[in-house]
């Protein structure tokens, strides 16, 4: 798991990057949660997304966005965190130019930022977005959304409450193409305390039956 540093619109941008064994091996990327609330790519489900992708012979790359860590620049209140993620997914593509498609999975205020960066990039097959917090930010952008993916949250999310998410996914499950499945997890929060073993088993098994979908790796 190489720590790697690469430009980005606001300098320089921290990350880890898992390496794919196989040239044509998808890419992934991880977008943690909220940076002036802790968020950093070293949260624990990050953490752990991160290596269910490797697992599965992913390229994989997590990074801080701007101002995070040892990313340059300062918060940017969304619009610079996802010119930080079309960089980092551009890096990606720039050390593992043969991919043959890639996915974004994103952490609460990262899937926010994760659903706009696959409006703008048609190599993006897939996504998993946990806790999306579409009380507190607009996802209206999402029309068509262009692909197919699993949104994730707990029922006592009191951050993202399940109404607000709910009524995103039934929004996006009236357009045609894609297919949005949704897991709720039973007792969980915001940040899934004690439930990050089902959180992950949950997104785990949607990756398995979406890449024997598409074809082995």
């Amino acid at each position: 798991m190489p720590e790697v540093i690469f430009n980005g619109p606001a300098g320089r941008i921290e990350g880890r990057y898992q390496p794919a064994k196989k040239r044509n091996a998808p890419i992934a990327l991880v977008l943690h949660p909220h940076p002036q609330f802790g968020g950093t790519m070293n949260n624990q489900i990050v953490y752990q997304l991160f290596y269910m992708f490797a697992q599965r012979g992913f390229a994989v790359l997590r990074f801080n966005f701007r101002g995070v860590g040892r990313s340059q620049g300062a918060f940017d209140h969304g619009q610079g965190e996802l010119s930080d993620a079309a960089a980092a997914l551009d890096w990606a593509q720039s050390v593992h130019p043969d991919a043959r498609f890639c996915w974004i999975a994103g952490v609460s205020f990262g899937a926010w930022i994760g659903m706009q960066l696959l409006m703008r990039r048609p190599e993006v097959e897939g996504f998993i977005s946990i806790a999306p917090p579409a009380n507190l930010y607009d996802f209206s952008f999402l029309a068509p959304c262009p692909a197919s993916g699993l949104i994730i949250n707990g029922d006592l999310d009191k951050v993202a409450p399940l109404k607000d998410v709910q009524s995103l996914v039934d929004k996006l499950k009236t357009q045609r193409g894609i297919v949005i499945d949704q897991k709720v997890v039973p007792g969980a929060n915001h940040f899934f305390e004690d439930h990050t073993d089902v959180l992950i088993k949950e997104c785990s098994d949607y990756l398995d039956h979406r890449l024997a979908a598409l074809g082995a790796i």
